[in-house]
C-alpha cells in the first residue's frame, strides 16, 4: 500500500472517529521526489470509501488564519494537505454523540513530509500558516454552496484551539471580514449528527 492511515486520537485517549493522518510513501532520488497523493483503491481498504467531486487550492502568507469553516446542508469531507510551505492545520468535531463532539484535533502539515489530514463531513476546518508562505490543496466531497457557508470563532474559548503554541508564542493572525465575525461555539446549537448529516435537515 503506497499509505499509512493513523485514526486521530487526543492526549486523554479521546478518538475523533473518521479523522484520519495520512501519510504517503515517498519516492526521493537525485532527481527529486514522487509520491501518490491519492489512491482510490488503497482509501477504499482503508475504510476511506468516499467520492471526491471537488479540488480547491489557495496561496496564502505568513500568519493568514482561514476558517474555521463549514457548510451544513452539504457538508463536506476534506482531504487536506500542503503543497509548499508549513502551516498548522485543524479540525474541530460537530457531530453530536461524538466522543470528541466540541473538540479540536491539530496538526501540522507542510511540503517536504507530504502529510495529509482526512477530515469527514460533520467538521469545521481551518489553518494558520507558519511558514512565509504556503500552498494549500484539498478535495472535497461535495461542491462548495456559498449560501450554505457557515463557521465558528477561531479563537472561541470553548473550543480552545491552541493557535498560539503552534505559532511559537504570541500572534497576531490575519483575518478575512467574514472569518473574523464568526459567532461562538454554542453546544445547544444545531450542528450535525454523527453520520455528518445536519441535525437542522
Amino acid at each position: 500500500m503506497a499509505f499509512t492511515f493513523t485514526p486521530c486520537v487526543a492526549a486523554d485517549g479521546t478518538v475523533f472517529p473518521g479523522l484520519q493522518l495520512i501519510q504517503p510513501r515517498l519516492f526521493p532520488d537525485n532527481r527529486g521526489l514522487f509520491f501518490e497523493s491519492y489512491n482510490e483503491r488503497d482509501f477504499a481498504a482503508a475504510g476511506l470509501d468516499v467520492r471526491f467531486v471537488q479540488d480547491n487550492q489557495s496561496a496564502s502568507s505568513q500568519n493568514v488564519l482561514r476558517g474555521l469553516h463549514f457548510q451544513s446542508r452539504h457538508p463536506q469531507g476534506k482531504l487536506v494537505r500542503v503543497i509548499s510551505g508549513r502551516v498548522y492545520d485543524v479540525a474541530v468535531d460537530l457531530r453530536r454523540g461524538s466522543p470528541a463532539f466540541g473538540r479540536p484535533f491539530g496538526v501540522v502539515l507542510d511540503g517536504e513530509t507530504c502529510g495529509q489530514f482526512y477530515i469527514p463531513p460533520g467538521f469545521a476546518h481551518g489553518f494558520f500558516v507558519l511558514s512565509a508562505s504556503a500552498v494549500f490543496a484539498y478535495k472535497c466531497t461535495d461542491f462548495y454552496h456559498p449560501e450554505d457557508e457557515q463557521g465558528l470563532m477561531w479563537n472561541d474559548p470553548l473550543l480552545a484551539v491552541d493557535w498560539a503554541s503552534a505559532a511559537g508564542g504570541e500572534f497576531s493572525p490575519l483575518l478575512s471580514e467574514k472569518d473574523g465575525a464568526y459567532p461562538p461555539f454554542d453546544p445547544a446549537g444545531k450542528y450535525f449528527r454523527l453520520d455528518g448529516t445536519w441535525e437542522g435537515a
